[in-house]
């Protein structure tokens, strides 16, 4: 009876610990934006260049929106 409730224990345990790394990743994979996209990648997302910003084209639009074009 006592292996019982030490193995159930373990179980959750090991059950929990999963579910905060998991959720850990996750949160860290999800903010994540490069600094800067290729063209293929701004037109791809939606948005177009604009190339009338003063240091580097910029991506408008779309999922890269405010992003720098390299």
């Amino acid at each position: 009876m006592r292996i019982r409730r030490i193995l159930a224990a373990v179980f959750a345990t090991a059950a929990l610990a999963g579910l905060g790394l998991t959720g850990a990743a996750t949160a860290t994979a999800g903010s994540v934006t490069p600094a800067s996209v290729t063209p293929g990648e701004c037109t791809d997302g939606g948005g177009t260049i604009d190339r009338s910003t003063p240091v580097l084209p910029t991506c408008r639009g779309g999922m890269h929106d405010g992003q720098t074009v390299d």
